[in-house]
């Protein structure tokens, strides 16, 4: 009973190596060429904001898509786990790797930063930049958009002041104080 399931047929087919030479094509090759204009199943990238961060190759300044109080608490979360490792929780760029003794990295809070488009964090974050690594293969295109998203909620939070809290809510902003 045991031999029954110990069948060789599919181990000794005829096969060939990937990319090796063949008799059987015209073209001498064992493996197809890719159909042009084919696309592998979900690697359609037809919103080329959304995924490059980019516009005909500029940075684009305004987010792909609506960003809600989820949007910012996830990317909250994720920039907790991938960013303040190195730039720390408040973006000052001085999170525990670099107080481990790493290469400093960059604060959110430079004037070069608050100013720049929100394409650039997206761009950096995909391809790397400097001492940074890309993080494309880790972070997905919509949560690089919410750290991002983050990333301007950091930047507002340091830099802001009584007169950028909504009329209503500074009364109980001052009696908490």
């Amino acid at each position: 009973m045991a031999m029954t399931a110990c069948r060789q047929d599919m181990h000794n087919q005829p096969r060939y190596k990937p990319l090796a030479a063949s008799d059987f094509f015209g073209d001498g090759r064992s493996a197809r060429p890719v159909v042009e204009g084919t696309v592998a199943r979900g690697q359609l990238r037809l919103d080329k904001a959304l995924h490059t961060g980019k516009v005909d190759g500029v940075d684009v300044t305004e987010f792909p898509f609506t960003i809600t109080k989820d949007d910012l608490l996830r990317g909250q979360a994720r920039f907790n786990i991938y960013c303040s490792p190195c730039h720390s929780r408040t973006g000052d760029g001085n999170g525990m790797v670099v107080r481990r003794g790493f290469r400093q990295a960059a604060s959110y809070h430079t004037e070069k930063l608050i100013k720049a488009p929100v394409g650039h964090f997206f761009d950096v974050m995909t391809n790397g930049f400097g001492a940074m690594p890309s993080y494309a293969s880790r972070v997905d295109p919509v949560d690089r958009w919410r750290i991002t998203a983050y990333i301007r909620v950091l930047q507002l939070s340091q830099n802001a002041g009584v007169a950028d809290v909504p009329a209503d809510q500074r009364d109980a902003l001052e009696r908490a104080q």
